[in-house]
């Protein structure tokens, strides 16, 4: 008879075997289960967006924004473009124009030429823009006016800058100088009264030593109201103007240089009041500019989370291959994981979003910030085109054509500032533009898939 401890331990040791080769086939059909998991991972991931509705029926919703958003943000620019183009035409309309009101004999493009070689001429010319400054209210036909402190004028003031001592015999080939640099200021109120003269040497204790002077400057401050906006359905805005009239004479060289240098600044306007439509206006433009922000904060969170997924999938990848099979992943196939494209779309939403912002504010007269507002949207506006290239890549005859043109406006010699390769860029951007609304219908199902098949080269 069969000893039973041998047939229990015989038995015992059966049953290890089978258990280990259970453990060992069900750590084969795990690890096979998670690879084959991640490359699902994988191969859904890196679809694009056609593809990921062909295979799960999603629908590419951050596509269709990007088409809103091409859409939305050119208007806006276009319609800010517009706007900004009243207020620099604005600035530069009044610098030509205190050019002609303060400068003696001043004629148009003359700004390198324009000097004097006499002293009767500097004391013309310094009087004349005294003169012209206090009957500015008779002779501008702008809306100018005198700079308000409280209920005082500012007043404007002569400054003449000389050296501290000299003695100078260019005769005698000697000098004797004190290269210190002294002011001495003369102030004209507004309010001065002429009874109908001219303001001159007479009237005013003022003489100039030529052989010392290094600089005379008349500085004094303006306020405007740019109201060509009002035809235009827009709120003014009120300027303020810090005009410097140079005389130059560093040189001593016999030819005194005459420069007028305005500082603008925009400000709102304290108290107004605008009869019509203009508010209504306003308001629309302003709805209009949120209705961009918000479709520019929905592509922001849309393009975030596919970059957090992807960072996620990226760990998942990496652990995956550490942990089984004891490999690291390089740097630049973890890259792989992180669009770049999406980051670029997410700096140009930022942009759009703080852009938008103060569009809006300078729309209700609260910032009048308009360089730093057209610098934003105009950025963002670029990126958000330069975004639809990635788009375009997913048709076959679309992809082969953009390198194309690209490589034409690359061709172009002196490309950096080129007229040229601007207008072929528009170009290239709006005759692609039909693409992506073709792309957009493929994408959905609107095309039957047989047909977009046939006509892409999918």
């Amino acid at each position: 008879m069969e000893n039973p401890e041998v047939a229990v331990s015989s038995c015992s040791a059966h049953d290890d075997e089978n258990l280990s080769s259970y453990k060992r086939h069900s750590s084969v059909s795990q690890e096979a289960l998670l690879e084959d998991q991640l490359r699902r991972k994988l191969k859904f991931f890196f679809m694009n967006p056609c593809e990921k509705f062909w295979a799960r029926g999603r629908k590419p919703w951050k596509l269709g924004i990007q088409l809103l958003k091409i859409v939305m943000v050119t208007v806006q620019l276009v319609v800010f473009g517009l706007s900004n183009q009243m207020v620099v035409a604005f600035k530069e309309e009044n610098t030509v124009a205190f050019k002609h009101l303060f400068l003696k004999g001043y004629m148009d493009r003359m700004d390198d030429t324009y000097a004097v070689y006499t002293q009767t001429d500097v004391y013309d010319q310094i009087f004349f823009a005294i003169n012209q400054y206090l009957q500015l209210p008779n002779i501008s036909v702008g809306n100018h006016a005198y700079e308000k402190r409280g209920a005082e004028e500012t007043p404007l003031a002569v400054c003449q800058q000389f050296y501290k001592r000299g003695i100078i015999c260019p005769g005698n080939d000697t000098f004797d100088i004190d290269p210190e640099i002294v002011t001495d200021c003369l102030y004209i109120e507004p309010t001065t009264s002429l009874h109908n003269a001219t303001m001159g040497k007479h009237n005013l204790n003022f003489t100039l030593d030529f052989p010392r002077l290094v600089a005379v400057q008349l500085m004094f401050n303006l306020k405007a109201i740019n109201l060509q906006t009002v035809r235009h359905h827009e709120l003014p805005d009120c300027y303020d103007f810090t005009l410097r009239i140079v005389f130059d004479n560093k040189a001593h060289s016999g030819r005194i240089k005459i420069s007028l240098d305005n500082d603008i600044a925009i400000r709102e306007c304290k108290d107004w009041h605008v009869s019509g439509s203009i508010q209504k206006n306003t308001h629309y433009m302003m709805i209009f500019d949120a209705f961009v922000i918000l479709t520019c904060l929905t592509s922001l969170i849309l393009c975030t989370r596919s970059v957090i997924k992807g960072i996620w999938l990226q760990r998942e990848f990496v652990s995956f291959f550490l942990y089984y099979y004891k490999k690291e992943v390089s740097f630049n196939d973890q890259m792989e994981f992180v669009n770049g494209w999406y980051i670029l779309i997410i700096v140009s939403d930022v942009l759009t979003i703080v852009g938008s912002t103060l569009k809006m504010e300078i729309q209700a007269k609260s910032l009048t910030s308009y360089d730093v507002c057209s610098i934003l949207l105009g950025i963002s506006t670029m990126l958000v085109w330069l975004g639809v290239i990635r788009y375009l890549g997913f048709f076959q005859k679309y992809n082969v054509r953009i390198s194309w043109d690209l490589h034409i406006v690359a061709s172009y010699p002196n490309t950096a500032s080129s007229i040229t390769q601007c207008n072929e860029v528009l170009l290239l951007c709006c005759y692609d533009l039909p693409g992506l609304l073709l792309l957009w219908m493929d994408c959905t199902g609107t095309i039957p898939r047989e047909v977009s098949h046939s006509e892409h080269g999918f």
